[in-house]
């Protein structure tokens, strides 16, 4: 019998489905699917989901309101899959509440890894206490001391620098648009900023990176945001 993550496939094309039935029962996850926005959302509170899978262009409803009606009572995470490949729509339903964005046509590889990430990302959420050491590669962030390492040493980082890469580490392996970061960092009034973005992260991947200009935790998702990469242990 199989035991793995349960899966909500919210997806109208059957062709689809069909492949991400094969993908995702072939690796050991369970699943239960919905075509309509409806059925989806209903599925959701009836088998409350260890993730979502969203297509955007359902027949009954836009994609982005089901995000949202989930977003309402549940924290249950959201991959949005869509042929939308728009980075304003991308954004939009980033912040509507989807923790991640899977542009069609993707393989199963990208898929999968997506999967994990958002299903590390939940369990952390749900059995790590605020002040818990974080910990990806050579990275370590003891976040109760505020102590940065890099590969075992001390790396000193500014209040504003802090406060950026501890906001990261709250979404880690989530995009994180830009509109987000600079309300939590900078505060509401300073949304539009973008360049204030821009100058602190390249500080913060000159002291955190071992190459800059070619991260490996810190990284761009043109025009939408950041992601702090998770590594698989």
């Amino acid at each position: 019998m199989t035991t793995g993550p349960l899966v909500l496939l919210i997806e109208d094309e059957a062709q689809v489905r069909r492949f991400l039935r094969s993908t995702l029962t072939s690796q050991g996850y369970r699943l239960v699917e919905a075509e309509t926005a409806a059925e989806g959302i209903a599925l959701t509170s009836s088998h409350n989901p260890d993730v979502v899978l969203l297509d955007l262009g359902l027949p009954d409803a836009d994609g982005l309101e089901v995000c949202r009606r989930i977003r309402e009572w549940s924290s249950t995470p959201i991959v949005v899959l869509s042929a939308r490949d728009r980075e304003a729509e991308k954004v939009v339903a980033l912040d509507g509440g989807a923790d991640d964005y899977l542009t069609k046509p993707f393989g199963a590889g990208e898929l999968l890894a997506r999967l994990r990430v958002a299903l590390r990302h939940s369990a952390r959420g749900q059995a790590e206490p605020i002040g818990s050491v974080f910990e990806t590669g050579e990275l370590r962030v003891d976040l109760a001391q505020r102590l940065v390492l890099r590969a075992g040493r001390e790396v000193h980082l500014t209040p504003l620098e802090y406060k950026l890469l501890a906001t990261m580490i709250r979404h880690a392996g989530k995009v994180i648009t830009h509109r987000q970061l600079l309300h939590d960092v900078w505060g509401p009034t300073y949304a539009a900023q973008t360049h204030y973005l821009r100058i602190y992260m390249a500080n913060l991947r000159q002291k955190l990176e071992v190459e800059s200009a070619h991260p490996r935790f810190l990284l761009t998702e043109p025009g939408v945001g950041y992601r702090l990469r998770l590594e698989d242990p």
